[in-house]
C-alpha cells in the first residue's frame, strides 16, 4: 500500500504522522507531499520513502496513491495559512482515493460536534485506522 502524507508550513503534523506510521508499519510505502520543500524535507527526515513538493507534485500524485492522510486543511482552499491552492484542494478532495483527515481547526473553518483531543491522540487514531486498512 502506498500512502501519501500531505502537509505544509514546516511539516510538523506530517512529520509526526510519518514517524508514527514508520514505527508501526515499517514496510509501508510513504510518499511525503509538501506544499513546500520545508514540509517535504521534515517528512523525509521522519522516514518517508520519497517526497515531492508543490502544487504540480500534489496534483500529479493524488490519484497515484492508495490512501491520502493529513489535516482537514489540505482539502480546504487556502488552507494551512493560504498554502493550499484551489488546484491542490480540488485534486485532493476530488480524487477517488480514500482520505483520512485530522480535524485540526484553523482559520474560518470549524467542525462542530467533535470531541476535542490533543493532536498526538488524533494522530494515534489516524495511524490506527491506516494500520487497520493495511492489514485488511
Amino acid at each position: 500500500m502506498r500512502v501519501a502524507v500531505v502537509d505544509g508550513q514546516g511539516g510538523g503534523i506530517g512529520k509526526h504522522i510519518v514517524e508514527q506510521l514508520r514505527k508501526r508499519l515499517p514496510g509501508l510505502d510513504i510518499l511525503a507531499l509538501g506544499t513546500n520543500a520545508l514540509a517535504t524535507g521534515a517528512m523525509l527526515r521522519a522516514g518517508a520513502s520519497e517526497g515531492a513538493s508543490g502544487e504540480s507534485a500534489i496534483c500529479f500524485n493524488a490519484e497515484k496513491v492508495d490512501l491520502i492522510v493529513g489535516s482537514l486543511a489540505i482539502i480546504t482552499v487556502y488552507g494551512l495559512l493560504g498554502e493550499v491552492t484551489p488546484q491542490m484542494a480540488a485534486a485532493l478532495a476530488g480524487c477517488s482515493k480514500p482520505k483520512l483527515l485530522l480535524p485540526v481547526q484553523r482559520g474560518n473553518v470549524q467542525i462542530i460536534g467533535l470531541i476535542k483531543a490533543p493532536l498526538p491522540h488524533q494522530i494515534e487514531a489516524l495511524v490506527d485506522e491506516v494500520e487497520r486498512r493495511v492489514k485488511a
